[in-house]
């Protein structure tokens, strides 16, 4: 375990433009369901996460505005520009919803969800490995299971920020390819396969085999993510959604998707989803967060 502080940082304040709307009770509420204890806290407003630059530790708070049209941001780092950019990836604040919503509406059973929740966004990722693992860990668990177990490795594996640096609960950096491939996980709550899996995954990231940083090929990258034991199809559309911003991936297998379309009175067999989810290209990620979110609206 090593340890990091901030170094003098400088705090900015500034705003994230968006193009109106922003569903952000989903977004953030997305977000804040799925933190990791020690890297993020969210206290029903305010998303607050640590962040690595280079060597550096950054922290970043975002908070939306009640008009919808922007998002707050908060920044304790020395390359607040970098900081700035990567917390618009993982708010896909860039994204125009009028396009998206005009195709994913021309289906009767999925229009009520997107005009119950204009604005709706894939959330993105600071960090592309640090998704890759917390896609791993979400095979086949819960939410809940998935962030107790992720807790878990940060605290064994993660950089511990000073005492006096840590905010509000945000005391570790996630760790990084290097730290993960060289820890034991055992005794964390993982199966001996998961763990392999992490380990390669951790790895190929290390030796820069594979780039999750979205600065390369996501086809490769992707390519090279599904020949991992034990990443499957699911896995690797949920880091082509959410790290390399792929608007049509989708996630054919995910439960959460047929319990979304069950709820809608939509057939769930395999082939119905796949025959189906042919309508919303090439907003298939898009109207997977409707589906998600599904079994909360009706």
């Amino acid at each position: 375990m090593t340890r990091s502080s901030l170094s003098d940082p400088a705090r900015t304040r500034s705003r994230l433009r968006c193009t109106p709307p922003l569903a952000a009770e989903e977004l953030f509420g997305f977000l804040g369901a799925r933190t990791i204890p020690g890297v993020e806290v969210f206290d029903g407003r305010t998303f607050r996460r640590s962040v690595r630059v280079d060597d550096a530790a950054a922290i970043v708070s975002l908070s939306p505005d009640d008009a919808g049209t922007s998002v707050e941001l908060e920044i304790d780092a020395t390359d607040a520009a970098s900081v700035a950019e990567r917390a618009g990836r993982l708010l896909d604040v860039e994204t125009d919803p009028g396009p998206i919503e005009a195709v994913l509406a021309a289906d009767p059973e999925l229009r009520p969800l997107v005009r119950a929740r204009p604005g709706v966004r894939v959330p993105g990722t600071v960090d592309g490995f640090e998704l890759a693992v917390r896609a791993v860990l979400g095979q086949q668990i819960s939410v809940k299971g998935a962030r107790t177990i992720a807790g878990r490795i940060v605290a064994v594996t993660g950089t511990v920020l000073a005492p006096d640096e840590a905010v509000e609960g945000v005391t570790h950096l996630f760790p990084t390819p290097e730290q993960l491939a060289a820890a034991s996980l055992d005794g964390l709550g993982l199966t001996g396969a998961r763990i392999s899996t992490l380990r390669r995954l951790a790895e190929l990231a290390a030796t820069k085999e594979l780039d999750l940083s979205g600065r390369t090929s996501a086809e490769v990258a992707l390519d090279r993510l599904r020949s991992i034991p034990g990443i499957g199809p699911w896995t690797t559309a949920y880091v082509a959604m959410r790290a390399f911003h792929d608007a049509d991936a989708f996630p054919a297998d995910d439960l959460g998707i047929r319990a979304g379309m069950a709820a809608l009175g939509m057939p769930t067999t395999r082939a119905a989803i796949r025959d189906r989810a042919e309508r919303w290209r090439p907003w298939r990620a898009y109207a997977a967060m409707h589906l998600w979110l599904a079994p909360h609206t009706t």
